[in-house]
């Protein structure tokens, strides 16, 4: 999802700073969100739920005048392609690997593995190679993300067939991220969100339905968490990432997920009392000062390497 229009104008430069600050914190509160309805419903049945709802919330959003909408059925293709490889693969089987019996510290690292492979594969069709100091960063938060996994003790052994899983996970928003760079094409947000959030729900609700019970407690709990992640993190957050991305160098946007751990944590603190150790806050620092590195503005004359 993108905007459909690039006015110019204060409140516009305000905006798009401020977007990657509102897109960390909804993303990283997500986790806790989604832990405290998990207590009340399985997960592919709490995705096809989620995925149902940000579809239904955002359909009156298409009545509205003057909206674009995609030129040709290759736009349209395009908004599925990227709806497929984010909510239907990257959300779909990391939490089937977690389902399986991979633990949030093992798919973390592997998820923080994103970044660099962006960095890597982004220049052989799509950009520019990242600078040095950009790949220092990327390494660091790497090192940074490590730092508050181990902080929590989940690291563990994992099923062959979770860690297969999870690397697919990592493949879809690498993927998702790559192709959005690529391709460029302004939508609506309102159209990217319905198109993509139909194809996730149609997706997911035959794993649901086969694999699980489907049996939902309407807990307060649950009420709570669901609506943070459909209007939070499923429309706002994801919302701003495909928008910074089409604005942006992948490598740096994709940067900011190193602050995603270490904010859920402290996220995590706030909202369920859970602890955050010393360690945690070295690993939160080492990932911000990598996100400044990777995101540096390069000086004039700089070579690039």
């Amino acid at each position: 999802m993108t905007p459909a229009a690039d006015p110019s104008g204060p409140s516009h430069v305000l905006f798009w700073r401020a977007a990657p600050f509102v897109f960390l914190l909804f993303w990283s509160g997500g986790y806790s969100f989604a832990k405290l309805g998990l207590a009340h419903i399985e997960p592919m049945t709490m995705l096809t739920l989620r995925y149902g709802l940000a579809l239904l919330a955002l359909l009156p959003f298409l009545l509205r005048k003057g909206i674009r909408w995609p030129v040709g059925p290759r736009h349209w293709a395009a908004i599925a392609l990227t709806g497929f490889l984010i909510q239907g693969v990257y959300f779909g089987l990391a939490y089937l690997a977690m389902k399986r019996g991979m633990n949030a510290g093992t798919t973390a690292i592997i998820m923080a593995l994103q970044p660099i492979l962006v960095a890597a594969v982004a220049p052989l069709f799509i950009a520019r190679p990242a600078r040095r100091t950009a790949w220092l960063g990327l390494l660091l938060g790497f090192g940074g993300v490590i730092l508050v996994v181990l902080s929590e003790g989940s690291l563990g052994s994992s099923p062959w067939i979770a860690v297969v899983l999870a690397l697919g996970a990592l493949s879809g928003i690498t993927a998702a991220t790559l192709f959005e760079v690529w391709n460029a094409k302004k939508t609506d947000p309102a159209v990217g969100g319905v198109v993509q959030y139909a194809v996730g729900f149609l997706l997911l609700l035959p794993v649901a339905w086969f694999s699980e019970t489907m049996v939902i407690d309407w807990h307060l709990d649950l009420i709570i968490a669901l609506a943070y992640l459909v209007v939070a993190n499923s429309i706002i957050s994801v919302g701003l990432y495909i928008a910074l991305l089409q604005r942006g160098d992948a490598t740096r946007i994709s940067a900011l997920m190193y602050l995603v751990p270490p904010l859920a944590m402290i996220l995590a603190w706030a909202i369920l009392g859970e602890a955050v150790t010393p360690l945690a806050l070295v690993g939160f620092v080492l990932s911000a000062f990598a996100v400044y590195l990777v995101n540096r503005p390069e000086k004039i004359g700089t070579r690039i390497s």
